[in-house]
């Protein structure tokens, strides 16, 4: 079956949730999966859709003008490796595209933290070419943050006041 990449629609954020249920080794602090459960519901959410189930998703916090960030994406684990996180990433890089929206960023658990499946994280981002920014403690000591950005060229610019330049 083929993949859609789409808005979420409204009653999908169970699906949502139940994909981060699905992944305790990236999402198992019950606080912060509410959290990104009830962030989907007001932020720029798309998910992969395949045969009509949702397996996975992406949900963009835009900052300002200038930058997004990739606020929440999750995957189902038997959708890991087939293409879907590029997909959304790709779609979301789109959109902020075509609104003249210039870097991207993605918050993950530094290196500083040795975990086997945040390596696998830090290096998929990576090979969607993003760049470690910088580390800081906005988690806590026990989960030192990793900001990683990425440069959205953009053919042409939107003159206006929320615009980069």
């Amino acid at each position: 079956m083929s993949m859609v990449i789409r808005p979420m629609r409204r009653g999908e954020e169970a699906a949502c949730e139940g994909i981060l249920r699905a992944l305790p080794d990236w999402f198992g602090i019950e606080e912060a999966i509410l959290e990104y459960v009830r962030a989907l519901t007001t932020l720029e959410t798309w998910v992969a859709d395949v045969g009509g189930a949702v397996v996975g998703f992406l949900a963009i916090k835009q900052h300002n003008g200038c930058s997004a960030e990739i606020h929440v994406m999750a995957v189902t684990p038997e959708s890991h490796g087939r293409g879907c996180g590029r997909r959304l990433i790709e779609h979301a890089e789109r959109a902020l595209r075509s609104r003249s929206i210039e870097f991207l960023q993605v918050k993950t658990l530094s290196p500083s933290r040795v975990d086997a499946p945040y390596e696998r994280t830090r290096g998929f981002y990576r090979h969607m070419g993003f760049l470690p920014f910088e580390e800081n403690n906005a988690w806590g000591d026990a989960n030192p943050c990793l900001i990683m950005v990425k440069h959205l060229p953009c053919a042409a610019r939107v003159s206006d006041s929320n615009a980069c330049r």
